[in-house]
């Protein structure tokens, strides 16, 4: 006898793997009926949660479900493209093992972004629709008892998996939140054994296993996300230390080469240090990376355009003076003279922008003024 309500299918193979093309179309139909009866239960509780009195401390929950639905539909909607109707290849499967196991990024609200795979998403959910609707009080909330122990011991054992790969620093509590669960989970066993009424026992019980497997999967997720962000943050400042050497000599050569330069500081990414380890210092130290790209992107710009500065307007006095010797001996005079002044300037080091752009411009205006007459 199946669930009343949608639980996530156990999905086939491990990230890269060539699942074998029978595993992937049955885990195909049991995802999309999956999918399919999640948003009809969505749809439920978010109509209870607006009846609620406590509707704005579910309302958190609710749009976090609803999100991860749809990033549960849309990847869905990805693997099936990529299944073609069975007509899949060895690599075709092992693209469809990634979209199974590889990160599905997510985000539901300021703060709250994490990267979790499509099996992690939809025990997610599951969790938190069982929460939702022991939090609501819905009715039909599994009323067979022994299904709702089995149950609770499939969530129970997930929760002791989730805590075994918990950083060392951060089980102990956890541990104890378990040891309650496993606890109170074992007094409701006994006792449906020997025949008590365990109805009332059974939903804050049910609340609070869906609570500590939710926190743990998205503090999981969490933990994921920030380990990519460090690596990323070291990517980056990596990236932004060989810019920063490139910008620093970019600066020596127009200062040595033009006059007047730029005067822009050129930061040094390595002052900032190691990346943080935990999410808000790491969420701020890449907000400070971001600042120092925009800085590096800024003296580059006015370093770089100082050089090609110089070299258009010589270019400019190349151009005129060939126009200039066409118009007779003095012009020729005159475009000798502006190109004798323009070769001394460009000689001197550092080269004065001031004199060259006003010979180009005098070299402009003359050829404006012999061409008129």
């Amino acid at each position: 006898m199946s669930s009343q309500f949608a639980v996530a299918p156990q999905a086939p193979g491990s990230l890269g793997d060539d699942i074998p093309a029978p595993e992937l179309m049955a885990y195909l139909q049991a995802l999309g009926s999956w999918r399919d009866r999640r948003r009809g239960e969505l749809d439920l509780l978010d109509e209870a949660s607006l009846r609620a009195p406590d509707r704005d401390a579910l309302t958190g929950d609710v749009l976090l479900s609803m999100a991860l639905w749809k990033s549960v539909a849309e990847r869905h909607d990805l693997i099936l493209a990529t299944w073609d109707s069975g007509r899949v290849l060895p690599a075709d499967r092992r693209r469809i093992s990634t979209l199974i196991w590889g990160r599905l990024d997510h985000k539901a609200g300021e703060g709250n972004a994490f990267a979790v795979s499509l099996p992690e998403a939809c025990r997610l959910s599951d969790s938190l629709a069982s929460s939702l609707r022991a939090r609501l009080h819905l009715e039909g909330s599994e009323p067979d008892v022994a299904r709702r122990i089995r149950d609770l011991r499939a969530a129970v054992e997930r929760i002791r998996d989730l805590v075994a790969d918990l950083p060392r620093p951060r089980r102990s509590t956890a541990q104890g939140i378990l040891v309650d669960l496993d606890r109170r989970l074992v007094d409701v066993t006994e006792r449906a054994r020997r025949g008590a009424d365990v109805g009332g026992l059974l939903g804050p019980l049910d609340l609070d296993t869906a609570k500590a497997e939710r926190d743990l999967i998205v503090g999981a997720a969490t933990r994921t996300r920030t380990r990519d962000e460090q690596v990323r943050a070291l990517e980056s400042v990596e990236d932004l230390a060989a810019r920063g050497q490139a910008v620093q000599r970019l600066a020596a050569t127009c200062i040595a080469q033009v006059h007047p330069a730029p005067r822009f500081a050129v930061p040094d990414v390595t002052a900032l240090g190691e990346p943080p380890a935990e999410p808000e210092a790491l969420t701020a130290y890449l907000s400070k990376l971001a600042n120092v790209a925009r800085a590096l992107d800024v003296a580059h710009s006015a370093y770089a355009g100082a050089l090609e500065r110089r070299d258009e307007l010589a270019e400019q006095i190349k151009a005129a003076v060939p126009s200039l010797a066409d118009l007779g001996a003095g012009p020729q005079e005159d475009a000798a003279e502006i190109l004798r002044r323009a070769h001394g300037v460009l000689a001197a080091q550092p080269t004065d922008l001031v004199r060259l752009s006003a010979l180009a411009a005098a070299a402009r205006a003359y050829l404006s003024a012999a061409g008129g007459h």
